[in-house]
């Protein structure tokens, strides 16, 4: 019976998820020569007005905490994309009926999931270096979204986004 509880303890907290983040970088780049930034004028988030606007000012803070000037004349530019999606459901109990005997055999099985399936949104950040127009360093988060939290929750949950993307930047060398 322990076993059980454990068990369901350890599928609850891996069923939370918390942002992930991949980052991909050109090899080459000196980062220390991107100083100021700004966004790209024709950027379409695909996200709504109001949470585009949030987010750019959740941005805009963390960049300035990194040391990073928005600028008229940028050394690079953002853009953000973003876009919902329906995740599969991993979590299923199956149930199976089997029997067999005299070189006959028989079997029948069912998944039901035991939970719903959750909204998903994911965020790309790429910051483009604004005199060569290369792509210099991308950040993809992917998040659980919820329609349903209040204008402070889902910018709580935009500052956890933008904190753990630019955790990953500028990338550590090895």
């Amino acid at each position: 019976m322990k076993i059980l509880h454990y068990l369901l303890l350890a599928l609850l907290f891996t069923s939370c998820q918390a942002v992930r983040v991949q980052t991909d970088y050109q090899n080459e780049t000196d980062f220390t020569n991107y100083a100021t930034y700004n966004y790209y004028d024709d950027m379409k988030t695909g996200l709504g007005d109001l949470e585009e606007k949030r987010l750019i000012k959740v941005l805009d803070a963390a960049m300035r905490n990194k040391g990073l000037l928005l600028s008229e004349e940028p050394d690079f530019l953002i853009n953000i994309q973003s876009k919902m999606y329906q995740a599969a459901n991993g979590n299923s109990v199956g149930l199976g009926v089997g029997g067999g005997g005299r070189n006959v055999g028989g079997g029948l099985s069912v998944g039901i999931p035991i939970t719903s399936s959750k909204v998903q949104r994911e965020i790309i950040f790429d910051f483009v270096d604004s005199q060569k127009g290369e792509l210099f360093w991308q950040a993809i988060s992917v998040s659980s979204f919820n329609e349903n939290l209040s204008p402070t929750e889902r910018e709580d949950k935009l500052v956890e986004i933008v904190d753990r993307v630019l955790s990953k930047y500028p990338p550590k060398t090895k």
